[in-house]
């Protein structure tokens, strides 16, 4: 693909702005290189975008802008004849620096680590513990009193009395209440590790086996979408003489799977669960651009291929994944 951006721009363009607004200049999100030298954010006027140019010397206006608020990756960098520093975000697609602002990395946030609560029997048992060590200590004290006094001599006048000497009694309920706190310990311990061999270790979502039924519904949406190759590229086309990129991913859910999708990538995105490139499986959905609101969309159907409604020149395609032009973000809908 010699012009991928141009391309895939085009189809872009119409799908970002769906079916509500359509002009003469085209307007999309981002541009995709896996290798970048930087990343920087379009700065411009709100809701106006930063024309693309086919050269930074002398190039012509393609018809398409930069989307302002929008994120790009950089492949490289230029100066034209005046001085003016230049950005190259596609295979001939320039945009003057000036309109843009470099994009640091923030720093990840800290998680607070979640607070460990008690097993509730272990807290039942603690509380049973405790009310049994305080009844029989208060019960111990008691009988030692009632025993002193029993045992206490009879003073008489000008005697002295003698200091009394600490109860045995009392030693041995702190003896008890020691051997309680010991056995609560090993029951504790007892039902901790029942709890870890009777909880398996979950796998992720992208690692799970699907069910039967889903794995019925993903290969009917790969043949689906297989049948639709050849068919014209056409922006605003759901099918099914003829798609745009998102109106091809609503019919083809729609009709292999039952799945109502949004109509526009930008509400797709939205749709289902994140997963690592290196995990796709065929029925997953691929997109480029912005991670929040790409602008073209396909449907992964295995073995590093995808069929999505690429250009008006190439219409539906079935097409290879290349680190040139990557994808930025998949999604797993089922």
């Amino acid at each position: 693909m010699s012009h991928n951006f141009f391309k895939i721009g085009a189809a872009a363009a119409l799908t970002v702005t769906g079916l509500s607004a359509a002009t003469s200049v085209k307007t999309v999100s981002a541009s995709s290189f896996k290798t970048a030298i930087k990343r920087v954010r379009i700065k411009y006027l709100p809701g106006q975008g930063v024309r693309i140019w086919t050269n930074y010397n002398n190039g012509q206006f393609m018809g398409f802008r930069a989307k302002d608020g929008t994120e790009w990756n950089i492949a490289q960098t230029a100066i034209d004849k005046s001085g003016n520093l230049w950005y190259k975000v596609g295979t001939r697609e320039w945009i003057e620096a000036r309109y843009t602002e470099d994009i640091e990395n923030p720093k990840p946030a800290k998680t607070k680590k979640p607070k460990k609560t008690k097993n509730p029997v272990v807290q039942i048992l603690d509380k049973t513990a405790k009310n049994v060590a305080a009844k029989k200590k208060k019960t111990a004290e008691k009988k030692a009193d009632d025993q002193a006094q029993a045992q206490k001599p009879e003073v008489k006048k000008n005697d002295k009395v003698a200091a009394p000497t600490k109860p045995t009694a009392l030693k041995n309920t702190v003896k008890k209440t020691n051997k309680i706190k010991k056995a609560k310990s090993i029951v504790t311990n007892t039902l901790n590790k029942l709890n870890k061999a009777s909880t398996p270790a979950q796998k992720p979502a992208s690692q799970q086996a699907p069910s039967v039924s889903t794995v019925t519904k993903l290969n009917a949406i790969v043949s689906l979408a297989k049948q639709q190759v050849g068919k014209p590229y056409i922006w605003g086309g759901v099918g099914p003489d003829n798609y745009d990129c998102s109106g091809l991913v609503q019919y083809v859910y729609g009709h292999a799977a039952g799945v109502n999708m949004p109509r526009v990538t930008a509400d797709q995105v939205r749709v289902g669960q994140t997963v690592p490139m290196d995990q796709l499986k065929p029925g997953d959905l691929i997109y480029w651009g912005s991670t929040t609101s790409p602008y073209h969309v396909a449907i992964y159907v295995g073995n590093d291929q995808y069929v999505s409604a690429a250009t008006p020149d190439q219409g539906v395609a079935l097409q290879k994944l290349t680190t040139y032009y990557y994808p930025t973000i998949a999604k797993r809908v089922l």
